[in-house]
Parts: structure tokens; sequence; C-alpha cells
């Protein structure tokens, strides 16, 4: 998706409150406010397109079904965007239906949900959330330090919603359509690279319904999830924000590539300081990526110890 094929410089961080994230009835992961044992949760947050997924997520069924060339709907959206003056994830996501319409192809929530049963994920994917899980329980013992899994992408919540890996999530923050309101779909929200700053905040401060605002100041000594007990998965540009704002606050990133990609963009963002690691996105078990995520999280679980024994004393 565009997250991929129009590369953005790094802005600042947004913390712009919006409206409340429906989900699928059928597809219940929770949205909860984080209540658990304060300072004991560990969040992983991904990007999806290029991190979990090898190609952007309407390619594999949505630009088929239009009979449409990935390569040409990008530089479509990029032109547009430019000549407009539009920003490039809400002309992608008008583009997408206007095409429907010029095929007569009817675009609804049921078949986008369906098109995520097509998208194909990376090697280990849709093993390593439990295994995550398992590894934490193992290290952690019986501390109440526990691992939650968010999604934080400029993808369409409907596509990801049909996906496999889907109800492993705590929340899913995505750009979404308005099906409802219109003849045609309509953009509903969109999550731009810097928008998703906001979330890495929500999930920080336990304010994860959207209804909420995040803009008062809460002290640090409430918030649920310190930044320090973040890890972000992402794979370029797009994501450079998310990964700025963790590591200035104490969190952690890991960047990856595809298997057969080069690894350039990923040693450009490691030598500017804006991830701890980067690996093949290869997910798993003995793997780069699985080695070093579990040195981050075992840094985690030890930090998390020693501020509860320092508690106690």
């Amino acid at each position: 998706m565009v997250e991929r094929a129009n590369r953005k410089a790094e802005r600042g961080a947004t913390q712009g409150g919006s409206e409340i994230m429906r989900r699928d009835s059928a597809h219940p992961p929770p949205s909860r406010r984080a209540t658990a044992a304060p300072k004991k949760t560990i969040a992983l947050v991904y990007d999806f397109d290029g991190t979990l997924s090898p190609k952007p997520m309407q390619e594999y069924a949505f630009l088929p079904k239009l009979g449409i060339e990935p390569k040409e709907f990008w530089a479509e959206c990029a032109r547009i965007s430019k000549a407009e003056r539009a920003d490039v994830l809400i002309t992608y996501m008008h583009l997408l239906y206007k095409k429907a319409k010029e095929k007569g192809v009817r675009v609804d929530r049921a078949d986008l949900v369906a098109q995520g049963k097509k998208v194909e994920l990376y090697p280990g994917v849709a093993q390593w959330f439990d295994a995550m899980h398992a590894y934490v329980k193992k290290r952690a013992g019986d501390s109440g330090i526990v691992v939650k899994h968010y999604l934080i992408s400029s993808g369409l919540t409907e596509i990801i919603e049909g996906t496999k890996i889907y109800p492993h999530f705590a929340n899913v923050f995505a750009s979404e359509y308005w099906f409802d309101a219109y003849d045609l779909p309509f953009p509903k929200r969109v999550i731009s690279d810097t928008g998703k700053t906001q979330f890495l905040f929500r999930i920080n401060k336990g304010l994860e319904d959207l209804s909420e605002s995040i803009n008062a100041h809460m002290p640090e000594a409430l918030r649920p999830i310190p930044f320090s007990n973040f890890i972000y998965f992402g794979d370029g540009d797009t994501d450079v924000p998310s990964m700025a704002l963790l590591k200035k606050n104490g969190g952690h990133a890991i960047a990856v590539h595809g298997p057969d990609e080069s690894e350039a963009k990923c040693v450009e963002l490691f030598k500017a300081g804006r991830c701890d690691f980067y690996a093949a996105a290869d997910y798993r078990k003995a793997s780069d990526l699985w080695k070093r995520t579990c040195l981050l999280l075992d840094r985690i679980i030890a930090d998390v110890r020693v501020r509860e024994e320092a508690r106690g004393l």
C-alpha cells in the first residue's frame, strides 16, 4: 500500500483524538482499558504491510478483483496526491472505491473482510503471538508480567479483520471505511504515519476507547503501560515517527525487511538510532528476529522486576 509505495519524511508526533473504532461482532478481540497489575504489561506493537505481510494488503484480492496492476495504482495515487495537494492516504482510499465504481464492482464490509483471508503473512507470523505469550510466561513465571499485541496500520480495518491473526490483537487501530452513510464506501478513519503516534499514547495511558481524549496530562505513575515496556515492529520511513517517539521515551523498536529484500533501509534506521535491532521478517523460532525480540523481552522483564523490588523497599 501507500506506506511502502510513497515514503514520507519524518514529521512531529500528533496526539489528536478521534472517533471510537468499531469491531465486527463476529470477531471480538477485546478492546479493554488496561487495569491489570501496574506496569506489568508488555506491549508489542506492529505495523502491517511490509512488517507482518510481504505486500500491501490491497494487492492480494482488492486490486486483482478490479484488474488493476498494483504499480500503476500506487503511481496514480502519488500523481493525484501531488497534483491535488491531497493527503496520500485519503487519496488511495478514495481511488480504490472510485476504481470499483468504474468497474461496476460494489464493495462492502463483508467483501473486504473476506478479502483478508487471501492476505499472505511472513514465515512464522501465525504462530508468533502465542509463542510470545509462552516465552514471557516461561521467563517471568508467576510475577504477573503479561504481553499484549497491538496493530497500528494505514491499511484497512475491514481487510485486517479477515486475516487469521486478527483475534490475537488486544486492539487494532487502522484506516476504515464508512459504508452505511453513502452509496459507495467513504473514508471514516485514516491512520497516517505520524497519526500512529496517537495510538501509542492511547496504549500507554490505557485510553484505547477512541471516544476518550488523550490530551489531558496523565502523570507517568498512573499510566498502565510505560513506554519502556513497548517494542515496536516496522519496516521503513513511515514507521520513523513511532520508532522515534518510543526511543525518546525509553521504549524499543525493531526494523524488519523482507527475507529476499535489501536490508539497506533497516541499516539506515539502525545507524540513525531509530531502532534497537533489525532483522529479516522471519518470525519463526531461532530466527534473528526471534532472538532479538527475546533479548528485548528479557530486558523489559528484568526492568519490571527491578521496579517491583525497589517499590518494596
